[in-house]
């Protein structure tokens, strides 16, 4: 049975995967948005301490990582997006590739299909958003 994760409210936030090949340079780049962005590199740092690390092998394929496309609805406007996730320098807005370390990155980081989450822009507007789908990184994302 599948049931939706509860949205991101009163502290309830839906379970977070990371695949530990990826740990390092997600921390990596935790520390170095401190100065930049401090609030947002809080967000990632506690994404990083909550998740659960598995080996990339045993990384589920439902679940949102690095390359990996997403379809997700704005709960509040109805619109749905798919977008790749992906590393800063890879990131391309008009191709619908956004980096983990944008607002959006990091809330999408590790959740699985079906995840419901609150989500803060950068504006401050809190907006509810839905994961309807993820879908395996293509060759051309570049998960490595």
């Amino acid at each position: 049975m599948n049931h939706p994760t509860p949205p991101r409210r009163g502290g309830r936030k839906p379970a977070v995967v990371i695949d530990a090949r990826h740990l390092p340079h997600l921390e990596a780049l935790a520390h170095g948005a401190e100065s930049r962005d401090p609030d947002l590199a809080e967000q990632l740092h506690g994404e990083i301490d909550r998740a659960r690390v598995v080996a990339g092998d045993r990384m589920p394929p439902d679940v949102v990582g690095i390359g990996a496309r997403v379809r997700y609805r704005d709960e509040t406007t109805g619109r749905e997006q798919t977008v790749s996730l992906v590393w800063p320098e890879r990131s391309d807005i008009s191709a619908g590739r956004i980096s983990v370390v944008t607002p959006i990155g990091v809330a999408l980081l590790g959740l699985k299909q079906g995840a419901r989450f609150e989500w803060r822009r950068r504006d401050g507007e809190r907006r509810t958003l839905h994961v309807i789908e993820v879908l395996p990184a293509s060759e051309t994302e570049g998960a490595g």
